[in-house]
């Protein structure tokens, strides 16, 4: 595992459910990384990645000289997102983000235009590297498009919903599934959002947004499928496996 450069992501996943789970608690401090490169049997510079994430996605909280701290978060822990489904945050995200694509197609500015073409090269170049998983330049991508809408509600929600999205242990899995396939297709579909905002296009804007999430929709569908599928069939192989003396 060391020697795979997405090692750090098999290692965050892990912490992830370990903070959830409550092995790290909140407010407590993660044990050295020595110590944690030990427990996953990986290199010390794979931890530091892993903690890096950790800290993008605001889980935790490095002080210096002192260690890394878990972020108490009240809404996760009140269970505020625990039951909403990556399909209701997608269905949700793309009535939200399509009207506000239409919206920033009226209100952007060159300057976001130009924000908008860097994070299309940015998300270009993760595909490239085969690092789609990663996320950064799709969430700039969205953000930008937010703040375009010159809304602060639209732009408080659409920011709220990436909360949701990074944050909700199911929903970041269901998402992390799915994220690294049809890279290129991905790519092309936030180039025709984009295509749509330079030509101040609405409509096209916003069919562009509903054919991004649309995608993204089927492709949650047929992996929960597959899911279903291979837990039936590790579940009939269980019960062959126990019955198997008695078969003739």
């Amino acid at each position: 595992m060391a020697g795979d450069k997405r090692a750090y992501k098999v290692v965050l996943e892990q912490m992830l459910e370990q903070i959830h789970a409550g092995v790290y608690p909140a407010g407590g401090r993660l044990p050295p990384e020595r110590e944690l490169a030990e427990r996953f049997n990986v290199s010390r510079p794979t931890i530091r990645e892993a903690i890096i994430a950790l800290e993008t996605l605001e889980y935790v909280q490095v002080r210096v000289g002192s260690g890394v701290y878990v972020i108490e978060d009240s809404r996760m822990t009140s269970g505020t997102y625990e039951n909403v489904s990556a399909f209701e945050l997608t269905e949700s995200r793309a009535l939200i983000e399509g009207e506000a694509a239409a919206l920033a197609a009226k209100m952007i500015t060159e300057g976001e235009l130009q924000e908008l073409k860097d994070s299309l090269g940015e998300m270009a170049l993760e595909h490239e590297q085969g690092d789609l998983a990663n996320g950064d330049a799709d969430k700039k991508f969205h953000q930008v498009i937010a703040q375009a809408t010159h809304n602060a509600m639209m732009e408080t929600i659409i920011n709220q919903m990436w909360h949701v999205r990074n944050h909700a242990p199911h929903v970041f899995k269901a998402y992390q599934a799915i994220c690294e396939q049809d890279g290129q297709r991905r790519v092309e579909e936030h180039r025709e959002i984009y295509d749509a905002l330079v030509k101040r296009d609405a409509a096209a804007a916003r069919n562009a947004m509903h054919h991004h999430f649309a995608r993204i929709l089927n492709k949650l569908i047929t992996t929960s499928e597959a899911e279903k599928f291979e837990q039936l069939r590790k579940q009939s192989e269980a019960v062959r496996e126990r019955y198997a003396p008695w078969a003739i």
